[in-house]
């Protein structure tokens, strides 16, 4: 099989591709590579916009991935132009391509940043969709514009994504367990700004995986899918970084506990992920954080300005 992901050269893509070549599919990624090429070498490079793909280019692929797009509310917010162009019209315009191309599946990764503010909710798939912030309605918009899409021979998988965290050749800090385990290191101080609110957290190795059930699934099978290794509060995440950080390291960490309004609030059911595509999600936090020691000397220039999103897309506008 042959697979095309487009922005494969991000965070999840870096650990996710590796594990495609080794099942045995020949991958092509299409990227600007602002954040550089950690891919391994028997992988097809394509440095181009997205916009500039022709049904040619795309018509060879069994199937398509979008993991492109701004990642991050911060981006969303400094570029709501940029940010509704690469995260709306990008997936919709590929997706379209890849249909008219003959392309048997697409799959798009989306947001769990899609259900706003849930208060206590346990939020599944048919649960009201409504972001007030530019990354959120975004992604949604990206969603259903690749959802629409489905018939017959063409189907599309849509991710509802928790929020990414662990370790990756390609390395973020900005996210919330990757940036309390550098706090934790450089400052010895984890600083919490709501204890109370709700994240679905999933770990970039169930991520990968969750890719791979998709892209092995039924030829039949499409539709939205929640994806999370669980759910936590921020201040449980809080507390399980410290307890790691002890564990692994030996250091002493404290707790700053702050109770600052946030209206990004929400926790999320993935039974049909589990019922439907088969992804059983291995790894919590727990997990996340050993596996953020266990690699801690490839990302120890914990200033580097690549391992923050919103650092390089600044520096690209302003080019």
């Amino acid at each position: 099989m042959k697979i095309l992901v487009a922005g494969g050269a991000g965070y999840i893509g870096s650990v996710m591709i590796p594990q495609l070549l080794e099942r045995g599919y020949e991958v092509d990624v299409i990227d600007l590579f602002w954040f550089g090429n950690h891919l391994p070498k028997e992988v097809g490079t394509i440095s181009k916009d997205i916009f500039e793909l022709t049904e040619n280019d795309v018509k060879d692929y069994d199937q398509v991935i979008f993991l492109a797009g701004l990642s991050n509310d911060p981006m969303a917010e400094f570029s709501p132009a940029k940010n509704f162009i690469s995260n709306a019209s990008a997936p919709a315009f590929l997706c379209y391509m890849s249909k008219k191309a003959g392309v048997k599946r697409f799959i798009y990764a989306g947001s769990c940043s899609v259900y706003g503010y849930t208060v206590n909710e346990l939020y599944d798939e048919n649960s009201p969709a409504v972001s007030n912030y530019p990354y959120g309605i975004s992604k949604l918009q990206g969603e259903q514009a690749a959802i629409q899409m489905i018939e017959d021979g063409f189907s599309v998988i849509a991710f509802r994504q928790g929020t990414v965290c662990g370790y990756s050749p390609r390395m973020r800090l900005d996210l919330v367990v990757n940036t309390m385990f550098k706090t934790a290191i450089t400052k010895k101080t984890i600083i919490i700004n709501n204890p109370a609110i709700w994240r679905p957290i999933l770990s970039i190795n169930d991520a990968a995986m969750a890719y791979i059930r998709a892209i092995e699934a039924n030829e039949t099978i499409s539709g939205i899918f929640n994806i999370a290794s669980g759910n936590y509060t921020v201040g449980e995440i809080g507390d399980l970084v410290k307890t790691g950080v002890k564990k692994y390291l030996n250091m002493d960490v404290n707790l700053n506990i702050k109770h600052i309004k946030d209206f990004r609030n929400y926790k999320v059911n993935f039974d049909k992920s589990k019922r439907v595509l088969s992804f059983h999600p291995q790894y919590g936090v727990e997990s996340i954080i050993k596996d953020l020691v266990d690699n801690m000397e490839k990302f120890k220039d914990f200033d580097n300005p690549n391992y923050y999103n919103i650092e390089v897309f600044k520096k690209m506008l302003a080019k």
